[in-house]
């Protein structure tokens, strides 16, 4: 049982759209730290701003306090409250604001003209500091300065989110949007393959005409390979038809022979007579069985792969059975049989009860047809570099002109002899061997005829 597999609309869904998730995730977190390296850069320079005012406003006013209303507008301006600590080298040294200021990590520390920052925690809560160290020149003051001045982080981290928060959104309606399009793409782009699902589906079991249909160029060597399909399902269910008419008409006249012959004897009223019906009956019916025999078998070798049953073989044993089948009748008959080359193996693959019917079946023809006044028979193996031909050679009169090119059709016979063959022989022992890989030909001429099989041969 075939296993179903997923939708095509939806498994191109996936492909597209799911890929497309991927890059908004990285989009997403590139633009994480992206706007936190912006928002970083804002309040970092902002908080270095506010330092530098601090400086000069604790140096210029002597060394007081920050205006209450100055340290509410710094406040104000970035959000999250400030904190400063000022101190002066020497023994005039300078100290205000907050005490215990966060201390850099390790051995950084500010240097003249360059400030530092550095993530810190403060009474319980993550800052931002940044440190500084000026000269300033000032009457009374004459010296250089240390400032620290931090912040919390809890505007900036808001910030962060805002702009991440903003350019999700964004990647998001351009995903939703962009799926909306691929859906509708997709469903208007396979709407072709649609229209031939539904044109296949709406035909008859026995409608095998060719599709039509235009077909986007991906998928028409699909509808190509079914249009083969096709054709040779209508050849093969023509050539059904044809067989089983040809056999139920092949089979109606020795049905009707046995008919006849069973109702004559059961009139019959002389025990001679009837034993003469029951004799009729007899050969009507062994008629019948042959008919029905090759009937089968032309059926078993169309229907099936027959590679499928063979095995290693030796073709010389094969035609040394079917020579010694024929043997009894050939001499009651008169008629001479000759074997040669028979004597080494010939190794090949195949099924020898089908080959066997093969050389039976050419056997039979030359002593039914070739013989039938008596002669010979001569059959010859002539073993080859990768193949092995046997011939079957007769001495009889050949076969006419107008027979040959119907000489492999089913239901023909050259000679309306009044024996039980079916004109089933040849087309079936040419169906075996093309199914061995080999070739059956048939030559006749006045001095007789010679059919010819030739198989391959394995080492």
């Amino acid at each position: 049982m075939t296993r179903p597999v997923r939708s095509l609309r939806s498994r191109l869904l996936r492909m597209i759209v799911l890929p497309l998730l991927g890059v908004a995730v990285l989009v997403a977190g590139f633009r994480y730290f992206e706007a936190k390296q912006t928002a970083q850069g804002i309040y970092d320079n902002s908080l270095l701003s506010i330092a530098h005012v601090i400086a000069r406003d604790v140096v210029l006013t002597d060394g007081d306090l920050l205006a209450e209303q100055l340290l509410e507008t710094l406040t104000d301006a970035l959000g999250d409250p400030i904190f400063y600590h000022v101190a002066g080298d020497g023994a005039s040294a300078l100290v205000v604001g907050y005490t215990n200021p966060p201390r850099p990590p390790g051995r950084l520390a500010a240097e003249a003209g360059t400030p530092v920052f550095y993530d810190s925690v403060y009474r319980g809560d993550p800052v931002r500091v940044v440190a500084l160290r000026e000269f300033i020149s000032t009457t009374p003051f004459d010296g250089w300065v240390n400032v620290t001045v931090w912040q919390l982080t809890s505007e900036r981290e808001r910030l962060t989110d805002r702009l991440t928060g903003r350019a999700a959104a964004v990647m998001a309606l351009i995903i939703a949007v962009a799926g909306a399009i691929i859906w509708f793409g997709i469903n208007v782009g396979l709407k072709p393959l649609f229209d031939l699902e539904q044109a296949i589906e709406i035909r008859s079991a026995d409608d095998l005409r060719p599709i039509r249909r235009a077909v986007p160029r991906e998928v028409s060597s699909l509808v190509t390979s079914m249009n083969a399909l096709f054709r040779q399902l209508r050849e093969a269910f023509a050539e059904r038809d044809g067989f089983i008419a040809n056999a139920a008409h092949q089979l109606r006249n020795p049905i009707a022979g046995i008919q006849s012959q069973a109702e004559a004897a059961a009139g019959a009223l002389e025990t001679d007579d009837l034993r003469a019906r029951v004799a009729d009956v007899s050969e009507a019916a062994r008629r019948a069985s042959r008919l029905t025999g090759q009937l089968l078998s032309m059926e078993r070798v169309s229907r099936r792969t027959i590679a499928d049953s063979f095995e290693a073989i030796d073709v010389a044993a094969i035609i040394r059975d079917a020579a010694g089948r024929i043997a009894p009748r050939a001499l009651r008959q008169g008629v001479e049989i000759s074997l040669t080359g028979a004597e080494t193996e010939q190794a090949s693959r195949g099924n020898p009860t089908l080959l066997g019917e093969v050389f039976d079946n050419l056997l039979d023809n030359a002593l039914r047809y070739g013989c039938r006044d008596g002669g010979a028979i001569a059959i010859t193996l002539d073993p080859g570099r990768d193949s092995v031909r046997v011939l079957v050679q007769d001495t009889g009169p050949g076969i006419s002109e107008d027979f040959k090119p119907r000489l492999f059709e089913r239901f023909t016979r050259g000679v309306e002899d009044g024996s039980d063959g079916c004109g089933l022989g040849l087309a079936i022992a040419k169906s075996i061997v093309e199914g061995h890989g080999g070739v059956l030909t048939i030559d006749s001429g006045p001095d007789g005829t010679r059919a010819a099989v030739v198989l391959p041969t394995i080492e």
